[in-house]
């Protein structure tokens, strides 16, 4: 039998494989027809065909997945759907006509051009969709699958994935993206396939994305975590305690990956990396090697480890410790030891110049820290699933690495915000066992593990605590809590709909 990674996307007839049956199916019954129907007031017709991927929640590992770590996230059940159209090859003019559900979002027109450059300075929401339609076709060239001429595209979208709320709903629209125009134009790729390149499609709107979020957007299976590896990407069912519940509960503070990515997202990516490189010098290698080969600081957890050994241990993070500076470096200092200036250390990449235009100095020690210890963490949550402990253990044990994790994301990787923190506090104090921030943070979610006999309780609760001051200055409306605070079991992946 085929490793669930090298099947392809899995195309369905009914929504039932999908959204199961009893309420949550009759919800996705009539979305479907309000998004069949809306296709028709925009396009004049119906469409093809529809694509689903759902967003996804964290539960530990946070910043490592672009340091070549794995990582351990589920799917929730909320997700982008869309719908799309081919046009006749006659008919012109021969663009991508991109609408959506949402009334705040203004139809975008692009030519069909699969070459086109995205304009980044000038940021639309459209731009998600040309990710995936230029990495489809780059891809099919590279497969050597002919797509036939380009032609106009008919697009709706409907996403239930809150934006900018750390929940991946950008990797949601890449990937249902992708898989639709796949889908329109009659072809399928395997999963890993699919996960790299969607991964890689996203890179094109400037976010240098580790590739988590679109693996388990692609891969997840109904009443499974994951645990997913990279390089070559893998995807390992993790089955969750009885017992526990992910409740998932919105800041409200908006997260602008795409938006604030020099002084966040992509300042911690440069970050990593300079750290990785100093490591490496420090630790025997050349600089001009060093600058050369080093990517992430997975390329040193070797050297690390073997320096590590010297001196009677088996943790990385001890030659962090040793070797690297507590303070923050200057550019200068940094370039002093990798011999070559900065710009020409990150291949002078665009986002990289970015980051380097808006940094006042580096924190190589801090970031090098969390990473070698959040990776360990997640091998010692999926560890303590296998293990024989009892359920309520279990559940005890993954709440406490929960709790360690918020700690180093807040403390050593400083990608926290008042409001996470209020809120994991909130989380703690009514009963979760462990609860972090969730996602690129500066923002978004937090997730808390909390069990399931007071999961009602625990929402009321938290209601009470930390939105209610909210609503009542006008923040959000009390009608809009579901969407801000929800328990969540793990739910299924990527899929396509023929009806």
């Amino acid at each position: 039998m085929a490793a669930h990674e090298d099947l392809p996307i899995p195309v369905f007839s009914s929504l039932e494989p999908v959204y199961g049956g009893g309420s949550l199916l009759e919800e996705a019954e009539v979305r479907f027809e309000a998004i069949k129907s809306k296709f028709q007031d925009f396009f004049g017709r119906h469409p093809d065909v529809f694509a689903r991927s759902p967003g996804r929640v964290n539960l530990i590992g946070e910043h490592i997945d672009y340091e070549g770590y794995s990582v351990l996230p589920m799917a929730i059940r909320q997700d982008t759907i869309i719908a799309i159209g081919k046009r006749d090859a006659a008919e012109s003019p021969k663009v991508l006509r991109i609408a959506n559900v949402n009334e705040k979002y203004e139809m975008c027109t692009y030519p069909a051009d699969p070459d086109q450059d995205i304009d980044l300075k000038n940021h639309k929401w459209g731009h998600y969709f040309i990710c995936g339609y230029k990495g489809f076709h780059e891809f099919s060239k590279l497969k050597g699958v002919d797509v036939g001429e380009s032609v106009g595209l008919d697009v709706l979208v409907d996403g239930t994935v809150p934006t900018g709320s750390g929940l991946s709903s950008s990797a949601a629209f890449v990937c249902s993206a992708t898989i639709a125009i796949m889908a329109a134009f009659g072809t399928n790729f395997p999963k890993k396939e699919l996960a790299q390149l969607t991964c890689e499609c996203e890179r094109h709107i400037g976010t240098q994305s580790g590739g988590m979020d679109q693996a388990i957007s692609i891969m997840a299976k109904p009443g499974f975590a994951e645990l997913i590896d990279f390089n070559p990407i893998r995807a390992s069912d993790v089955q969750l305690p009885a017992g526990g519940t992910f409740v998932i509960c919105h800041s409200l503070a908006e997260s602008q990956k795409a938006v604030t990515a020099a002084t966040n997202y992509n300042n911690r990516v440069v970050e990593c990396r300079l750290a990785a490189i100093l490591l490496a010098i420090k630790l025997g290698m050349e600089p001009k090697e060093a600058v050369s080969k080093v990517k992430t600081l997975s390329d040193v957890e070797d050297l690390c480890v073997a320096f590590a050994g010297d001196h009677g241990s088996s943790d990385p993070v001890l030659a962090v410790k040793e070797l690297l500076n507590e303070e923050p470096y200057t550019a200068e200092e940094i370039e002093k030891i990798t011999e070559e200036d900065l710009p020409s250390v990150l291949g002078n990449s665009a986002s990289s110049l970015d980051v380097l235009k808006a940094a006042k100095n580096f924190k190589l020690f801090q970031r090098a820290s969390h990473v070698y210890s959040e990776a360990k963490r997640v091998h010692a949550f999926r560890d303590s699933v296998l293990s024989d402990l009892s359920d309520d253990e279990k559940l005890k044990k993954l709440g406490d690495l929960m709790n360690e994790s918020h700690y180093s994301c807040s403390v050593l990787y400083e990608c926290s915000c008042p409001e996470l923190e209020e809120l994991v506090k909130t989380c703690r104090d009514n009963g979760a066992l462990g609860a972090r921030l969730t996602g690129a943070g500066w923002g978004g979610c937090a997730v808390a593990l909390v069990k399931e006999s007071i999961v009602p309780q625990f929402i009321l609760n938290v209601k009470e605590s930390f939105y209610q001051s909210r609503i009542e200055k006008g923040v959000i409306n009390n009608n809009e809590l579901g969407l801000y605070i929800f328990a969540s079991k793990p739910s299924s992946g990527a899929a396509i709909f023929k009806f």
